[in-house]
């Protein structure tokens, strides 16, 4: 699916989650909101990370995870187990991780605003998505 950006858009937002096999895909980005969905394999996690001007909303469509949130990188003490069909809401400013404690990918959509990634982003892995944005911010 390539992210077809500032167009109407209308997606099977379940097919698609669980479909996709990358780390990351911008499914739509728009002027002020950006759609992701996201596969994180077993015993891995999105990255520990802080948006200080994005409200961030994710849904588990399949597998199982852990999310830690907190004020700071070493102080997380919001844990929460979630599942198939939970949703986490992500405040501006909070550090958060989110962890797959299955042995199936857990696989997530997220939707934030303002868009967070370039328009078209595609990751293959985790590897590939911090390298992009560590070159984004100069790193």
């Amino acid at each position: 699916m390539t992210d077809p950006g500032h167009v109407p858009f209308v997606v099977d937002i379940e097919a698609a989650t669980t479909e996709n096999a990358t780390f990351r895909t911008a499914l739509w980005t728009g002027s002020y909101l950006q759609m992701t969905v996201m596969s994180i394999e077993p015993g891995d996690d999105i990255g520990l990370e802080m948006h200080p001007d994005v409200d961030q909303f994710l849904r588990v469509e399949a597998g199982q995870g852990k999310v830690e949130m907190g004020p700071a990188q070493d102080d997380l003490p919001f844990v929460a187990e979630v599942e198939d069909d939970w949703a986490i809401l992500v405040p501006a400013g909070q550090w958060h991780n989110v962890t797959n404690t299955g042995s199936q990918p857990l696989k997530v959509y997220s939707i934030y605003g303002p868009p967070n990634h370039p328009l078209g982003t595609v990751h293959a892995d985790k590897a590939e998505a911090e390298a992009a944005e560590a070159a984004e911010h100069g790193h």
